[in-house]
């Protein structure tokens, strides 16, 4: 009888495997990061990413997000924010023009240790989505809460070469993974999980440019569909310091 459970089991195991399908996607993600530094314990960052698939190339997502930080103690900062969110479909040869906005409000912290040319980031964060009601492949009526989002990234931040305050070179590796909350979640409870690599050129105090490659793997509510995507990002960091303005 044990035998026969065991064969069972790897049989069942296979056809799940089986049915697994990945699907792989090339995009480019331009991003504006800016963060306006009021004084030593409070700071606003906002972002805007334009995100495309290329081969073929169509519009993916477009993002708007802003975070209010505020510094509690030692390497601890809190943060709350909101994002604004336009998601096209997640089929680049798709003749659909829909666009479905998304709000996502979210708290986090973030912990940051640096240890001579090293510094190591911890961010933690906890989203809630609410989509715009869909119907007929067109948008009807307001926003409706979906689920809850934790988030967690681990970030290193390499100093490979810096010269006096201004000219300095920094190797980035980071990875975030995603979990889904809520009753609407049923097969997807793990998100996504997304590995990072970025060389970043730091001019000044004022003006950083990145380039870097992300992998992006995401399941789907199916549970055994996933998307694994290749994504070259360009990024632009501009800091606003406005203590040394005064």
């Amino acid at each position: 009888m044990k035998k026969i459970i065991i064969v069972l089991i790897l049989l069942i195991s296979e056809f799940l495997l089986a049915q697994k399908k990945i699907e792989n996607q090339q995009l480019i993600w331009y991003g504006y990061y800016n963060d306006l530094k009021f004084n030593e314990n409070w700071n606003l960052k906002s972002e805007i990413q334009e995100r495309q698939f290329y081969n073929p190339t169509a519009q993916h997502q477009l993002v708007f997000r802003s975070n209010l930080e505020r510094k509690l103690f030692g390497d601890w900062k809190a943060s709350v924010g909101m994002t604004f969110f336009l998601q096209n479909l997640n089929d680049p040869e798709s003749e659909s023009n829909l666009t479905v906005p998304e709000l996502r409000p979210d708290i986090g912290l973030i912990h940051k240790q640096k240890l001579g040319f090293l510094t190591i980031n911890h961010r933690y964060k906890a989203e809630a989505r609410f989509f715009h009601d869909v119907e007929n492949q067109q948008l009807v009526g307001g926003y409706r809460f979906s689920n809850f989002r934790l988030r967690y990234q681990l970030g290193l931040d390499f100093t490979v070469l810096k010269k006096e305050e201004k000219d300095k070179i920094i190797l980035k590796l980071k990875d975030e993974v995603m979990f889904n909350v809520g009753n609407k979640i049923v097969k997807n409870v793990f998100d996504q999980n997304r590995i990072y690599a970025a060389i970043q050129y730091k001019r000044n105090a004022s003006y950083a440019f990145e380039v870097g490659y992300m992998n992006w793997f995401q399941q789907q509510k199916t549970g055994t569909d996933f998307y694994n995507r290749d994504i070259l990002r360009v990024s632009i960091f501009h800091t606003i310091d406005l203590k040394k303005d005064k």
